[in-house]
């Protein structure tokens, strides 16, 4: 007998690290408890109120879990009959009630209390525009000729600019501190709040909690914030939030949304009226969003009665004929504003060609389905008018629908029908829906909305500072058409550091030299052959990015026969861009999710909005075409602060010109993440950390060719070449170019052959030629 064994039996070894066994935190282990990504201590006063707070939980929890281990010891009935599913609804739903706050008095934070809860999750408050005294100098300001006249006085841009700087001062809201105050303290329906928990949301994250009591009830939210007596919210606020990728966006603007069209419903109520009107309008960049916030609103609506839909090509729509329609010129100057918008652009915003192809993809395929039963549908009448509540659409179809079609090549776009009835227009990723591509678009439908009391709330990840601008303006010059009004404040939030990515995540800066290092590098990643490897292992699931719909099919091509059939082969890779139908880009989406795909290879469709929960990393096959970009890609792990996720970056020497933005947003989340850059430390290289070195080494990225690589992408992977994914050699493909190309010609003359003979002459005579044979 080995006593040895006798006394190590109830032992384990702790595994190290990067071990096979080692337990690790990834996002696809389930739902966080705590989604919040910032928790900075700032100041005593509120360290000491949090614990506390704490200590008091605790204790409760405490005394709660020991009465629950003395009835567990004693009252536990082994062969008691399973409950219900009803019994185990009313049990939850009970358990739910007790969780909420017993309504009383709303009790509102002091000052200073505000003031250290938001720096501590880090939102940054400011007032863009719509202050009382900003409106009246606007429409006191003289014209260009008078100012020209008047000569310059010592000192006036200094006093401008501290007179700007003092208007965009940080201003401190009340902030949500949990669910359980929408339904008492900012008087959210009694059915909104109950479908709110039922979803599981019990903590709010940074943006909610600072944008909800804006959006809900903004007397009340700046009723205590100093510096916000020139800012009359009487008719309500415009919003901008910008906050990272996976932190709520979504619920932020579905709750005030519905609450606000069940609070009019009841004000307005008549038995003759019409029960759905269409109140508001979210519009998405591409589809596959679209159709999520659609799920999500609806999930939100249950029992509410408000009707959330997604728009498509056959719906109608009530609408009014527009009596002042939009003129040449005004589409001119509109077309002049943005090109000077856009050269003033100080950071690129991603590329948008995928999106506007899934959306001529989307429509085409609408088309399609369309025309199938057109035959059919001739001779029927016009479809019924659809009553909606919410629409949730993509910007040229609900566009394509205001100008009675299809755009016409040589005409201007006159927008004939208006939607007087809309009182909230919700634009999310709005940094896409304002760049140049989609900016007309985008105006066209924000100009149909006619309603006097129009409300606008712009939501992103990302938001150049001439985005902002753009949207001031336009916001300022909408107000002046109604000067009897008082102007609604445009106010921003900011959470965390602007345009850098989740600081909950890894992030790794591969160098492959060439493009089929490129495909080793990515087969590693998929069977890992060493224990020792950089940073994180990549598990899947995980979403490959490439930058064009060819090379992600040539991926799909290379890497299908990779995972071995015990594990479910092929079906466990799978391809989606816009190039696809709407049914089967539906179907792979689901798969996905489902965990049926393991690798889903894509293109920029899916870089935006789009919620995977689960997605443990993220590989960018090509390099992202602007910081903007590479946010948003990597925002695809990492949600609702999962920890564990990894995004992955592969560049070759040719990309090495455009990397030094993409390592500057690296560097700068790794920083607010609590990581600093030292070149020194081993450990952090070893975690695929952007080292000094390295981002002083990377040339600087010029204007212009920011703005090539965000229009077109590298050049040398379109036109194929040495970029092309393929691990056969050059020999080979020429071998197997000039196979089918003798194919192809032998089919040809055969076709020319039966047709010369069906018209009774003879075949035609080729010259007598010597066929060399294949290279």
């Amino acid at each position: 007998m080995d006593i040895f064994k006798v006394l190590s039996r109830g032992i384990k070894a702790q595994p190290k690290k990067n071990q096979p066994g080692a337990p690790q935190l990834l996002p696809s282990a389930g739902a966080k408890v705590n989604p919040q990504f910032f928790h900075d201590n700032v100041g005593g006063s509120t360290s000491k109120r949090s614990r506390k707070r704490k200590r008091k939980g605790a204790q409760a929890n405490n005394t709660t879990e020991s009465g629950d281990d003395d009835s567990d010891a004693s009252d536990v009935d082994y062969f008691a009959p399973k409950p219900t599913p009803e019994e185990l609804a009313a049990k939850k739903d009970a358990e739910l009630k007790a969780d909420e706050p017993k309504k009383q008095k709303p009790k509102l934070m002091e000052e200073d209390e505000c003031r250290q809860l938001l720096k501590s999750h880090r939102l940054k408050f400011t007032v863009l525009a719509g202050r009382v005294q900003q409106a009246e100098e606007a429409t006191e300001k003289p014209s260009k000729k008078k100012q020209k006249k008047n000569k310059k006085e010592p000192g006036e841009k200094d006093k401008k600019k501290k007179k700007k700087d003092e208007d965009k001062k940080q201003i401190y809201p009340q902030p949500l501190n949990s669910f359980g105050e929408l339904k008492y303290t900012y008087g959210v329906h009694p059915t909104l709040a109950d479908n709110i928990t039922r979803q599981g949301f019990r903590v709010p994250t940074e943006v909610q909690m600072g944008s909800l009591p804006l959006q809900l009830r903004p007397e009340m939210a700046l009723e205590k914030a100093p510096g916000v007596e020139d800012v009359k919210t009487e008719r309500g606020i415009d919003f901008l939030g910008v906050a990272p990728t996976g932190s709520g966006k979504t619920i932020s603007f579905l709750i005030p949304a519905i609450d606000a069209i069940i609070k009019r419903r009841a004000e307005d109520y008549a038995p003759e009226a019409d029960e759905h009107v269409l109140q508001a309008i979210v519009v998405a960049p591409t589809r596959e969003l679209a159709s999520q916030i659609v799920n999500e609103g609806r999930k939100l609506a249950i029992g509410t009665g408000v009707r959330v839909v997604l728009m498509k090509r056959t719906l109608r729509l009530v609408a009014e004929e527009n009596k002042q329609e939009e003129t040449e010129q005004e589409g001119k100057e509109a077309d002049k504003d943005s090109d000077h918008d856009s050269e003033a652009e100080s950071e690129p915003e991603e590329v948008v060609g995928s999106d506007e192809e899934e959306e001529e993809e989307d429509s085409d395929a609408e088309k399609n389905e369309e025309n199938k039963a057109e035959g059919d549908k001739k001779s029927k009448k016009e479809r019924p008018i659809t009553r909606v509540d919410i629409l949730v659409t993509t910007p040229k179809i609900l566009l394509n629908f205001l100008c009675g079609g299809e755009k016409e090549k040589g005409k201007p776009r006159i927008v004939k029908k208006t939607l007087p009835t809309v009182q909230s227009l919700i634009l999310d990723e709005a940094d896409v829906l304002l760049d140049p591509i989609f900016r007309k678009q985008t105006m066209g439908i924000w100009r149909a909305c006619t309603h006097p009391n129009l409300g606008m709330t712009c939501w992103s990840a990302t938001m150049a500072s001439n985005i902002e601008a753009l949207l001031t303006k336009h916001i300022e010059k909408r107000a002046k058409r109604t000067p009897e009004q008082t102007p609604k404040p445009l106010i921003r939030l900011v959470v965390g550091l602007k345009d850098t990515a989740v600081p909950n995540i890894t992030h790794k800066l591969i160098y492959c030299a060439t493009e089929p290092g490129k495909l080793l590098a990515l087969r590693q990643l998929l069977h890992p052959v060493s224990s020792a490897d950089s940073g994180p292992p990549l598990r899947p699931p995980f979403l490959v990015f490439t930058q064009t719909i060819d090379r992600a099919q040539a991926l799909h091509d290379e890497l299908k026969y990779d995972i071995p059939l015990e594990a479910g082969g092929s079906a466990r890779v799978a391809v989606l861009h816009s190039s696809l139908s709407d049914s089967v880009r539906s179907k792979i989406m689901a798969r996905f999710r489902s965990g049926e795909v393991w690798v889903l290879i894509t293109t920029d469709v899916l870089a935006r909005g789009v919620d995977f929960a689960g997605v443990n990393g993220v590989v960018n096959y090509d390099v992202p075409v602007s910081a903007a970009a590479y946010v948003h890609r990597a925002g695809r792990t990492g949600r609702a602060g999962r920890e564990g996720g990894v995004a992955v970056t592969f560049y070759t020497k040719d990309d090495i010109p455009f990397v030094k933005s993409v390592a500057n947003v690296i560097a700068m989340s790794e920083k607010q993440a609590g990581k600093d850059i030292d070149e020194k430390d081993t450990v952090k290289a070893a975690q695929g950390s952007v080292q000094k070195w390295l981002l002083d080494a990377l040339p600087k990225v010029a204007k212009e060719d920011k703005r090539k690589l965000k229009v077109r992408g590298v050049e040398s992977r379109r036109t194929g070449g040495k970029a092309t994914i393929t691990t056969k050699s050059s020999w080979e493909r020429r071998r197997e170019n000039n196979r089918r190309e003798a194919i192809e010609a032998s089919k040809r003359r055969k076709r020319e052959a039966q047709k010369a003979e069906k018209e009774g002459g003879a075949a035609p005579v080729e010259k007598d030629q010597e066929w060399t044979g294949l290279d």
